[in-house]
């Protein structure tokens, strides 16, 4: 690529530059195609199987404006290795960071009752979500090479949630599902009551 040579002694502010010649990053590819929708009405859990395989290295699933219908709600996700249940073995972070709307508190700490070792359950993406008519939770979770059968399966997310006592709280987590079975099925699940209405989607990315 040519770069044209820029003199400051002699620059006219009031002029046009320009660089010349060809700009180009050879073997630089990224597409993502978003290869399902999951509409929320009163679903206690929402699992999504069809389509993850090895077609796509990594999978993002976004969630838009997830409202459940109890107060003080956590939302998980768990992963299926083959089987008929989801229970991969995980290990996992967890850290949040918060700001109450009345601007009395701030935090920002690693929250260990929200992480996992070695362990089948769900693990913790979203917690504390309010159910007053505005609040809600949006973000999105990457799940790395699933169909892998050599490597543990890393995944990573961050969500942005309204919770039950008017606080900002931004929540990341991460981890690796410990088995060296493929992932072919993702779940989302409540601790109590349901997905009252969102949306999640799941897009392919290479």
């Amino acid at each position: 690529m040519a770069l044209s040579k820029i003199q400051p002694a002699s620059m006219d502010l009031t002029a046009n530059y320009a660089f010349t010649g060809t700009n180009s990053v050879a073997g630089l590819e990224y597409a993502e195609k978003k290869l399902a929708t999951v509409t929320a009405s009163g679903d206690s859990n929402i699992s999504i199987t069809s389509g993850i395989d090895s077609t796509y290295n990594i999978y993002k699933f976004r969630f838009i404006n997830i409202h459940p219908s109890n107060n003080t709600t956590t939302f998980s996700v768990n992963f299926r290795d083959g089987g008929s249940n989801y229970d991969a073995t995980k290990t996992t972070s967890f850290f949040a960071a918060n700001h109450s709307e009345d601007d009395s508190s701030t935090s920002l700490a690693y929250a260990t009752g929200a992480d996992l070792a070695q362990s089948t359950g769900a693990q913790k993406i979203a917690t504390s979500v309010g159910n007053d008519n505005d609040e809600n939770f949006s973000g999105e979770l990457y799940l790395f090479n699933p169909s892998s059968t050599t490597f543990v399966k890393h995944f990573m997310g961050v969500n942005q949630i309204s919770n039950h006592s008017d606080t900002s709280a931004q929540e990341f987590y991460s981890g690796y599902c410990n088995v060296t079975a493929a992932i072919d099925g993702v779940q989302f699940s409540t601790s109590a009551g349901t997905f009252e209405t969102g949306t999640i989607e799941m897009y392919g990315i290479n």
